[in-house]
């Protein structure tokens, strides 16, 4: 497996929401918690270039979105990338929610959460849809699997 895949830290997709939902929490402001949701996008592992092709790229973003998935042990890690810095931060938290799970726990775990945390409202429209057709991606993928 490459180094471009992420292992996220919790060891389920629900203790990484509410590890989020904390660290996000930490923030009087939607401002910081960009800055903070940046700094995640910072983190991730490199994407390769050679992935950066429509094959990979995820419709219904304003930015561009590439994802890739492989399976290894029963579980799905993602590796994925955008040329926008707070977009490229919300890959990384999707995929620290979603990467290294099972399909059923993919498919278990709702994006509500991303309501529920304020995120989709405080971004714009455009970047609102494209956390969601993100995540929509990720669903699509874990159902070709289970």
């Amino acid at each position: 497996m490459s180094d471009a895949y992420l292992v996220p830290p919790e060891d389920t997709a629900a203790a990484a929401i509410e590890e989020v939902e904390a660290e996000l929490g930490l923030f009087d402001d939607w401002m910081e918690r960009y800055q903070y949701i940046i700094e995640m996008g910072r983190k991730l592992p490199p994407f390769p270039e050679d992935w950066q092709d429509d094959a990979h790229r995820v419709p219904g973003c304003q930015s561009q979105v590439w994802l890739e998935a492989v399976e290894r042990d029963g579980k799905l890690f993602f590796a994925g990338a955008s040329d926008a810095a707070i977009v490229q931060g919300l890959v990384a938290l999707l995929l620290r929610v979603y990467s290294g799970r099972s399909s059923a726990e993919i498919l278990g775990t709702s994006p509500v959460f991303l309501h529920e945390m304020g995120l989709v409202k405080a971004l714009s429209t455009n970047r609102g849809n494209g956390v969601e057709a993100m995540a929509q991606a990720i669903q699509k993928r874990a159902a070709l699997q289970a």
